[in-house]
């Protein structure tokens, strides 16, 4: 007997406008017809249009009960249906039906949308990042909810899931903790803490709440293959410049007809891309960088997201590291296995196609005009954290040979003054009065205020902290090298700004500036009717512990 159909995923809220909101949600079957029922009795009806997601798959390291022996294809099937008509600030119930190709019919349960908030309306949002199924996010924004109730929008400062191919990472993973599950509600995440296990369910809250995301670097997959694992793939990014260099080497043999879609796919599979990440999210676009760096207005804030985010190589130095430092030694004679160092996806540098749109959108009426001007990416521009170090620019490659010319090194040297993000970003934004940048990256929670006013948050810890970098605790830097690359403290200089409320105490009884736990984690709320930014953590070694409120700030 064939089972009952069911969806991948409840419904999820995307690309408000003032009289519109898309509802988009996952099955696993093509179907024949998938609708969104609306309005008061559901008597409203509208259709769907389905797609395919081309590049989902799992692989024998997919946390699934039956993974598959090798890489295999996932076919998901993405549902997405315009409801319009809608008034500002008047919710509506609404429900999704997918029928299967032998005629039965999965429904979802009713949930409420609405049209994106006019101006002056009070709104609650979550400020989050770094889910990547870590241990506390179902306990985070389970406590968020808990803590804020109805919710009106979701930031997602990047990093969603781990390896953005995999589709389990997304929708099912044993554990009980993928990305879409946690956010609404359907989690099912133990925790052990001192011999207590507690389940974490996560919270309800795409299915009433639109949300918006940047591209962190593990929505960013490698070099494709057929046949390697997809962590190997995701690792294995390369910069554009070095697939392109190989493919005029062998453009005759690749592309014989000289068809350009032809060439631009091939060098696209032989670096990086964020096609998952772009088939799964309906996001705003803009005219150079379409939803990877965009600009929206939601009620009284103009936010701009930027893509903002570098490989992540490790900072070990040992002889077989691949990573932010050094190539492996077994590598240096073929450039093939090479890694490029912590090399940039999308250039911000000044003059670049992403800084020109930037410069472009600060100067515009609808962001000069908004009463909240904030900026979101994925990579600090200031820190306590591991991420922070180095600098975020373009590696630069030093070949160490010995007397008889025989390669012994190859080295990356990352220069400070040519930090991207302090050198020509931070400048712009101080400029345009930006008053809140928010990002995520190192898994903590710290926060900075620049001489001018303008605050700097990173709101990510969720679970696996790579640590607070400050007093004894030093990072794994190179010394013998031409940059001086900070083992303690903030990279960029400012110092962080120790919690308002009730912050950690250190062994010595001492204010900690930051949150870097694996058992505490944190969670911010920004309320726009009064301005102010909340952020609150919850210890889940004690399940019945209250939730506390240990920091705040205005934006003015």
């Amino acid at each position: 007997m064939t089972s009952p159909p069911t969806l991948l995923t409840d419904p999820f809220l995307q690309l408000p406008t003032e009289s519109s909101v898309r509802v988009v949600w996952f099955t696993e079957f093509a179907g024949t017809q998938h609708t969104v029922r609306y309005g008061e009795g559901l008597t409203q009806t509208t259709r769907a249009t389905t797609t395919q997601l081309q590049r989902t798959r799992e692989d024998q390291d997919s946390n699934l009960a039956n993974p598959p022996i090798q890489l295999t294809l996932r076919p998901i099937w993405r549902h997405e249906a315009e409801v319009t008509g809608l008034e500002q600030g008047k919710r509506i119930p609404y429900q999704v039906a997918s029928t299967r190709e032998d005629g039965a019919i999965a429904t979802s349960q009713s949930f409420t949308l609405t049209a994106k908030p006019a101006p002056g309306q009070a709104l609650k949002v979550l400020l989050t990042s770094d889910h990547q199924l870590k241990p506390m996010v179902a306990a985070n924004l389970q406590k968020a909810v808990a803590t804020a109730g109805q919710l009106d929008l979701v930031l997602v400062a990047g990093d969603l899931i781990n390896i953005p191919d995999r589709a389990s990472e997304w929708f099912d993973d044993a554990k009980g903790g993928a990305f879409f599950p946690a956010l609404q509600g359907r989690a099912s995440y133990e925790l052990e803490k001192n011999g207590v296990k507690t389940r974490y369910r996560g919270a309800e809250i795409l299915q009433h709440t639109p949300m918006y995301t940047a591209i962190g670097n593990h929505e960013v997959m490698g070099r494709f293959s057929e046949t390697q694992s997809l962590s190997f793939q995701f690792a294995d990014a390369v910069p554009r410049a070095a697939a392109e260099a190989i493919y005029s080497q062998k453009a005759s043999s690749i592309n014989p007809q000289a068809d350009p879609p032809l060439q631009t796919n091939w060098i696209k599979n032989q670096s990086f891309n964020t096609d998952t990440y772009e088939e799964i999210l309906s996001l705003p676009t803009s005219p150079t960088g379409g939803k990877q760096y965009y600009a929206v207005t939601f009620g009284d804030v103009r936010l701009v997201v930027l893509y903002i985010t570098t490989i992540w190589r490790t900072p070990n130095l040992a002889p077989d590291a691949r990573g932010k430092y050094r190539e492996r030694e077994e590598d240096l004679n073929t450039p093939e296995h090479w890694g490029y160092g912590q090399h940039i996806f999308e250039p911000i540098a000044k003059g670049s196609q992403q800084y020109v749109w930037l410069e472009q959108e600060l100067n515009s009426p609808q962001f000069q005009q908004a009463k909240y001007k904030v900026v979101m990416f994925h990579h600090p521009p200031h820190s306590l954290g591991e991420n922070s170090v180095p600098a975020y620019t373009n590696p630069v490659q030093v070949t160490d040979r010995d007397a008889t010319g025989t390669i012994t090194a190859i080295r990356y040297e990352y220069p400070q003054q040519n930090d991207y993000i302090l050198r020509d970003v931070v400048p712009l934004l101080e400029k345009a009065e930006v008053q809140l940048v928010f990002y995520g990256h190192s898994h903590l929670w710290n926060r900075f205020v620049s001489p001018s006013g303008m605050h700097f948050l990173e709101s990510s810890n969720v679970g696996n902290s790579y640590g607070s970098y400050v007093g004894d605790t030093k990072r794994n830097v190179p010394t013998n090298y031409q940059e001086p690359y900070p083992a303690t403290g903030n990279p960029g200089g400012l110092q962080p700004v120790v919690p308002a409320i009730a912050p950690l105490l250190d062994a010595n009884g001492q204010p900690q500036p930051y949150i870097a736990s694996n058992d505490i984690t944190a969670f911010s709320i920004f309320d726009t009717g009064t301005g102010t930014i909340s952020s609150y953590y919850f210890d889940t070694r004690k399940p019945n512990s209250p939730i506390v409120k240990f920091d705040e700030f205005r934006l003015k």
